[in-house]
């Protein structure tokens, strides 16, 4: 189900401890990092991730928004298989409300905020789908959002680079650019140009200001898929 599983616990006073199964290779942030990742372990990663939060939104009992996705959040097996980790900010969601005002503050990380949570807007789903559209941006371009200065509450940050991608693709002045201009360089231009331009367009979408225009993650999982059946 690409989540991570806990094995035990301890919350005996001030003894506070989780423990989870071994991620051989860490983090989707560390591996980042070191442009360890080739164009097939960001595509299984990009789907993973996707089936995990089409999951816990669509499937569990009660449904979890996890409010908190990021590349930190993102474990990897031995094989690069992605889990969702780290619920520490999650809420569980009545599978009968359209949405869920129960929030007390903003949860999240600056760089994967959906404008929804400084705007004072119902949270929903939606919010998890703005921050996987970041990750998948970070995952196809090697920019990370975050390390973009910004004086501006709300993630200024990530709309930098929604923005910059929107504009190499779509074109300014007339001109659109290659994917080669968008890709991370550490790829040295090996990836599948079809599954590639997919990932942006898909990455776009989740990543949108109106969070009603965005996909879930079940129609994201969809149409990651939908381009492998065309293959």
């Amino acid at each position: 189900m690409n989540l991570i599983e806990t094995w035990g616990y301890c919350a005996e006073g001030k003894h506070r401890l989780l423990v989870y199964e071994y991620m051989e290779h860490g983090s989707l942030a560390e591996n980042l990092c070191s442009n360890k990742l080739g164009w097939k372990e960001r595509h299984d990663i990009a789907l993973g991730t996707a089936k995990g939060l089409s999951y816990l939104h669509e499937e569990c009992l009660e449904w979890v928004l996890h409010c908190d996705v990021k590349p930190q959040n993102i474990l990897l097996d031995s094989k690069y298989q992605p889990k969702v980790a780290d619920f520490g900010l999650s809420k569980l969601l009545k599978r009968d409300a359209a949405q869920n005002s129960g929030f007390s503050r903003i949860r999240g990380t600056r760089g994967y905020m959906a404008r929804e949570w400084v705007f004072n807007l119902p949270i929903t789903s939606k919010v998890d789908v703005y921050s996987y559209g970041i990750v998948l941006l970070e995952l196809i371009t090697g920019r990370n959002p975050t390390g973009i200065p910004s004086h501006t509450l709300g993630g200024l940050e990530q709309r930098r680079l929604v923005n910059w991608v929107k504009e190499k693709m779509h074109g300014v002045d007339g001109r659109a650019a290659s994917l080669m201009e968008v890709v991370d360089p550490s790829l040295n231009g090996e990836f599948d140009v079809d599954k590639m331009r997919n990932l942006v367009k898909v990455a776009l979408e989740c990543a949108g200001e109106d969070k009603d225009a965005r996909p879930t993650m079940s129609q994201v999982v969809d149409m990651l898929l939908l381009q492998e059946s065309d293959d």
